[in-house]
């Protein structure tokens, strides 16, 4: 017999919906505090009126004691959390709590750092390398990645036109800020990384998001950016090899989109190139920054997370004209810092490996290639099912939308993504991403970032789980 959330005692399905997931069923979870949604778009003044009158009413019960008040910002009021992020924690919980359930919601590879790396960061302990080092990075490695760039990518930078930072979501945070004003507008291609559009807002910009398709490989639509870039448009953010869908940009298309771009003076580009050397042939890579005209409009980030199994040394950089360059440097000189001397020493040692990081990469990219090849092949035969085969990153964007609309017996209706991906949690102990966290609720995202034999016995849970599902929709 199936283990079931619903009945537990010491955990409640119900708090992972209302927490993380925005359930209606919030009224049976624990007691919590949310703010209406209609306070991301008040003005500073009608928020500073309705503090007033919080501390008001709270002072009205005692004479004797003043409140505090416990009103937030309007910038922290209009930002999401990050579903990946809440559910793989609350996975987390549940594994710990003895539930048997397999994590397929981080993006975090399962293999160890390669030794190599490893010896770097230990040595640079023993050796005593644990002080701070420049804001922007060690001159050491900031001449490592201009390096890389030029032979793999074929872009040339400076180090005065490198910052490190602590992982390349820091990277992107601080190019959004030091571009954007308040007003402008971020384009963003939807399947989008989770973190794209709360940035902009984080930088009181506004995420204009553009659907894509799953029968296009959820590759942007040239004539579909043409025609919504407007005055305001002030960064476009692409990401590829892409993160939820797998998808790889081909150099045709990339230079259809320089051509739009070139048109358009106050329209940069942020090429998030983080997944670059998890990809598989016959796909190739093409850095944005290289097409013609690009390189003085385009931030490149990267990092060392992914392919280098890097993901707790927390290390990133961003590439660009120095004018850019230097005001995320200001920014990061106001908030942490530089990012942690032992892994920079970490992180030369890495790209010390060689091209595209070598043998020890190669290894890892064949096992997620063996690894996406058999869920694809798995999920390919289930009914009612869609899929565009990944190119790179782990990724696999899968649309169940013809199961929306059924009954489950035991369980209720399955109305969208979200309820789908509790259904999977509650009878298949699977933790995946509802696809509406990256703008397409069609779709549930899976990280094949596990073993096989931990990705075989996954699907065989949600093979099962869904036996008793019938597509409400012909595909």
């Amino acid at each position: 017999m199936a283990f079931s959330l619903h009945n537990s005692t010491s955990i409640s399905r119900v708090g992972f919906a209302s927490q993380f997931l925005g359930s209606k069923s919030a009224s049976k979870a624990p007691l919590s505090v949310s703010f209406p949604s209609s306070l991301a778009n008040l003005s500073f003044k009608s928020v500073e009126t309705s503090r007033i009158i919080a501390m008001s009413k709270a002072e009205s019960g005692s004479s004797d004691q003043v409140k505090v008040d416990i009103t937030l910002s309007p910038r922290v009021n209009s930002v999401k959390p990050s579903k990946t992020v809440a559910i793989t924690d609350h996975a987390t919980a549940l594994a710990q709590a003895g539930v048997p359930v397999i994590r397929l919601a981080a993006g975090e590879p399962d293999f160890d750092t390669p030794a190599i790396i490893a010896e770097a960061g230990i040595n640079a302990i023993r050796e005593g390398y644990t002080r701070y080092t420049p804001n922007a990075g060690t001159m050491e490695l900031r001449t490592a990645i201009c390096h890389k760039l030029k032979e793999e990518n074929g872009i040339s930078y400076t180090p005065d036109q490198i910052v490190v930072s602590n992982g390349a979501k820091q990277s992107i945070l601080q190019a959004v800020l030091a571009v954007c004003s308040p007003g402008d507008q971020v384009i963003i291609p939807a399947p989008y990384w989770v973190s794209y559009p709360e940035m902009a807002r984080l930088a009181d910009a506004t995420p204009v998001i553009l659907p894509t398709l799953i029968s296009d490989n959820f590759l942007l639509d040239p004539e579909l950016l043409e025609s919504k870039i407007t005055e305001k448009s002030r960064l476009l953010i692409l990401c590829s090899p892409s993160n939820p869908t797998g998808s790889v940009y081909p150099k045709k298309l990339l230079e259809k989109i320089a051509e739009i771009v070139s048109k358009h003076p106050r329209l940069l580009v942020l090429s998030d190139e983080i997944y670059e050397h998890i990809i598989y042939a016959p796909a190739t890579h093409t850095s944005f920054a290289s097409l013609p005209g690009m390189w003085d409009r385009t931030l490149t980030v990267n990092g060392f997370s992914k392919a280098f199994a890097m993901t707790g040394w927390r290390l990133g950089y961003i590439a660009g004209p120095k004018h850019f360059i230097a005001a995320c440097n200001k920014i990061q000189s106001q908030s942490t810092s530089g990012s942690s001397s032992i892994a920079q020493k970490a992180g030369v040692a890495a790209l010390g490996l060689g091209y595209a990081g070598g043998e020890a990469i190669s290894t890892m990219v064949k096992a997620f290639r063996e690894r996406r090849d058999f869920l694809v092949k798995s999920f390919g035969e289930l009914e009612g099912v869609k899929i565009s085969e990944p190119q790179g990153a782990f990724y696999l964007f899968i649309d169940f939308s013809s199961y929306y609309g059924v009954e489950a017996e035991g369980f209720g209706k399955i109305e969208n993504s979200e309820s789908l991906c509790r259904y999977f949690l509650d009878n298949a102990q699977v933790a995946l991403v509802p696809g509406d966290a990256f703008g397409d609720d069609s779709c549930i995202r899976i990280s094949y970032a596990a073993s096989l034999t931990t990705l075989q016995a996954a699907f065989e849970r949600i093979k099962k789980a869904l036996i008793s599902l019938r597509p409400a929709v012909t595909v």
